[in-house]
């Protein structure tokens, strides 16, 4: 992934209601929501809704599918796990693969404050 890709779909990200629909997404897995599934259980009109989604769609977040009248969205997995390695493909030192241990607390030394 490159810095624009990356902007884009952070930028996608960056916003509330888009934030709740995409997290919406990855809980449901790839079977997906319906539009009106979506509106329905974060309650955001329809024509709002449709804007987020065309974002969410353009910056690569989403996989858009029609069965009979019915669009589906589900998440792009693929380009999730793509920014994700994209963020943390420098973790802790450079060009180093991250070691989860280096994000949690400094752990007690056991000697008196």
């Amino acid at each position: 992934m490159d810095n624009a890709t990356a902007v884009t779909s952070l930028a996608a990200l960056a916003q509330t209601s888009r934030l709740a629909i995409y997290r919406l997404l990855v809980q449901r897995g790839p079977e997906g929501f319906a539009a009106g599934d979506i509106a329905e259980r974060l309650g955001i009109p329809g024509p709002t809704l449709s804007f987020h989604l065309k974002t969410l769609a353009q910056a690569g977040l989403l996989v858009v599918r029609r069965e009979t009248r019915f669009i589906y969205y589900s998440a792009a997995y693929e380009q999730m796990n793509a920014l994700l390695a994209y963020l943390s493909e420098n973790c802790c030192t450079l060009g180093a693969a991250c070691d989860p241990s280096c994000a949690t607390t400094a752990k007690p030394t056991g000697k008196a404050a």
